[in-house]
């Protein structure tokens, strides 16, 4: 298991490099100017010059973000040229909105989904097929007209739930979960019927093994046989599309975000990216990536601990 994370960890960090490295390049090579964007529409040849060299935008791409990588490892992110604001201020000041969303739509999603699949595993028949239905018409219903939807009958007509906005933890815990009940909604919908379809091949395969028909042959209660033995055995590859979900959701928040107006990442990289931002958008890329990376290396030890045979890799 220690050769597993020393490894993982070793990936993780050429990853990092890699990412961070090519969303600089691309940024780069992108329609507009960020020296433009500081100085609106009327400007000098001159005062435009002048800005991009006190920006160190006339410097080779590579020394540009070898200066940048330098300032990264001691833990600088620097400061953003548009809005005068430190990045890792404005980061840290985004980042619980966005990891709420997508840590409740996860659970939310995974929860919901392996239910529906034990349910449909387990009984079958009837029953299988209105889950199987059920899951379909969530999977198929487009995000953005659920989205209007709920928020059409949540917030305006019931008036419930608020239609937009985000009420942070420490303030009114309720607050915080009223407002976090449509976007993850919005955002739970679709994985719910992966997860069910996951989960309800695995758990079929599962109780056809022959140790729980020995477990039956021993009276063990059918319920101890489902969530114990049988479920366990099948969440091997749920726990891989937990990691999987998680991950995808960091697009969808993107989405989600500017339908609900919620100040996270996925707007502020959304903004920073139409001023050529850069420095903002690389901060963005570096809090994303370690993001992945530390989700991936908690679902490579659930993995190594469901499957014992994954710890000799």
């Amino acid at each position: 298991m220690l050769r597993l994370i020393a490894h993982r960890l070793v990936v993780s960090v050429a990853l990092a490099f890699v990412v961070s490295l090519a969303a600089f390049l691309l940024q780069s090579a992108a329609p507009g100017d960020l020296a433009r964007a500081i100085l609106g529409q009327n400007f000098s040849i001159q005062a435009h010059e002048q800005l991009r060299h006190q920006l160190g935008l006339d410097q080779p791409l590579l020394a540009q973000y070898g200066q940048w990588l330098r300032d990264a490892l001691r833990g600088d992110l620097g400061t953003s040229p548009i809005s005068g604001l430190s990045v890792a201020d404005e980061i840290t000041g985004r980042l619980p909105v966005t990891l709420s969303l997508i840590g409740c739509a996860t659970a939310v999603t995974a929860f919901v989904g392996v239910a529906l699949g034990v349910v449909s595993a387990v009984h079958g028949g009837r029953i299988g097929r209105i889950v199987d239905v059920l899951s379909l018409i969530g999977y198929a219903l487009p995000s953005f007209w659920f989205a209007l939807t709920m928020v059409t009958l949540f917030a305006v007509t019931v008036q419930l739930l608020p239609a937009t906005g985000y009420v942070a933890l420490g303030a009114s815990p309720a607050g915080w979960a009223r407002s976090l009940v449509l976007p993850v909604a919005t955002l739970a919908l679709p994985g719910i019927a992966v997860f069910a379809k996951q989960t309800r091949d695995a758990m079929l395969a599962a109780l056809s093994r022959d140790y729980v028909t020995a477990l039956r042959a021993h009276g063990v209660p059918e319920t101890s046989v489902v969530l114990r033995h049988a479920l366990r055995n099948a969440a091997i590859p749920v726990v891989t599309l937990v990691g999987l979900t998680f991950i995808g959701l960091l697009s969808g928040t993107v989405f989600v975000e500017s339908v609900f107006a919620m100040p996270g990442l996925g707007g502020l990289a959304v903004q920073a990216t139409s001023l050529h931002d850069i420095r903002m958008i690389q901060g963005v890329v570096v809090v994303f990536t370690v993001i992945v990376v530390v989700v991936n290396l908690v679902v490579d030890l659930a993995y190594g601990w469901l499957n014992p045979k994954a710890r000799v890799r």
